[in-house]
Formats: C-alpha cells, structure tokens, sequence
C-alpha cells in the first residue's frame, strides 16, 4: 500500500472491501481528530468516546459514500457534528432537574496558572494555552483549532462549519487577538511561543 496513497483512494478502497485501507485511514487521521475533540470538549474521556465514534460513522457510510468531498474535510465535519450534538444533550441533562445543584466554582473554571515570572518555562506553556482556548467563544475556538490542530484550509473550514469563509477568517483573526490578550496578561509573550496574530487569515 503506497504511504502517501490520497485518502480517497484509500476510501473508494475501503468500500470495495479491503480492510487494510481503513486501517491506514485510521493511522492517519485518528490522533488528530482525537486531538480537536479534546480541545473541543475539554473532556478527554468524551472525547475518546466521540472519536470511536466518528470512526464508527465512516465505517458505517462507507458502502455509500462518494468521492464530492476531501476526506478530511468529511471527517472532521463527522466530528465536529458530533461534538456539538453530546454538548447539546449534555446541557440538557445538566437542565434536569432544575433545583440540581450546580458545579461549585473551582470545577467550573480553570485553577489559576503560575505566576507570570515562570512563563518562560515551556512546561507552563501548554496548561495556559490551553485555559486561553476554553475562554473563546464557540465559534472562534473551533476555527482556531480546525485551522491550527487539523490543518484545515479556510475554504475547508467553511464547509466544514457551514459558516462563508469571510467569516471564517474574522473568526481566526479574533481568536488570535483573544489568545494573545490572554497569553499577555498570564505574562506569555510571542517569544514564548504565543499564537501570533500576524499568522492570519492567508488561506
């Protein structure tokens, strides 16, 4: 099986029947889909669950998909669907009952970072990087990591997300700005390794 064999060739292969295939596809794409549900999700346990589950949906659409779209564009739209879907019935459970109590404040936020004067160390870097991104607004957050985590163009982004591209990119350029203003303030500078906002909206 040649290593650098399209996605969609492997697909088509899929279908056919040839399980090989679909390993391959797995290989490739399972640790960065798994990597944008746990920032998606913040959870890294559900989103190990959505990730089989994603992978579960391809098998199952396999005998009738057809080669309209990039694969990892089809992937990640399976992805981000279904993350958005268990958000959705997660808060509904969370409304039931009413009188439930709520989470108390220290499981509902992020526990304050180390001081600004250990920034520096990049073992601080990836806990801050990570409180900055769960403070984006939906929308932003899952540009930013379809953008930076899986690669995606902005066109991709567009279809993934339905949304047009023009707003895709003012979405990056915000999240940008906002994780630097975040990163700023936790004393992390593009010297650090910081997000840049000049990395924009090119593609």
């Amino acid at each position: 099986m040649p290593p650098d064999e399209s996605d969609e060739r492997l697909m088509l292969r899929f279908r056919g029947g040839d399980v090989r295939a679909f390993e391959a596809l797995m290989r490739r794409h399972r640790a960065p889909v798994f990597s944008f549900l746990v920032r998606l999700t913040a959870d890294r346990a559900r989103a190990e669950d959505l990730c089989q589950e994603v992978f579960l949906k391809v098998v199952k659409a396999s005998r009738t998909w057809e080669e309209r779209a990039r694969f990892r564009t089809w992937v990640y739209a399976i992805a981000r669907n279904l993350a958005i879907d268990e958000a959705r019935r997660a808060a509904f459970r969370r409304a039931e009952p009413l009188d439930a109590p709520g989470p108390r404040g220290a499981a509902a936020h992020p526990a304050d970072g180390p001081s600004p004067d250990a920034a520096a160390d990049a073992a601080l870097l990836r806990p801050r990087l990570e409180a900055a991104l769960a403070a984006l607004p939906a929308e932003q957050r899952e540009v930013f990591l379809l953008r930076e985590y899986a690669g995606l163009r902005f066109a991709e982004i567009a279809e993934v997300t339905g949304t047009p591209e023009n707003t895709v990119k003012s979405r990056m350029r915000y999240a940008l700005e906002a994780l630097r203003v975040e990163l700023a303030a936790a004393g992390v500078g593009p010297d650090d390794g910081a997000p840049s906002a000049a990395g924009g909206a090119s593609r």
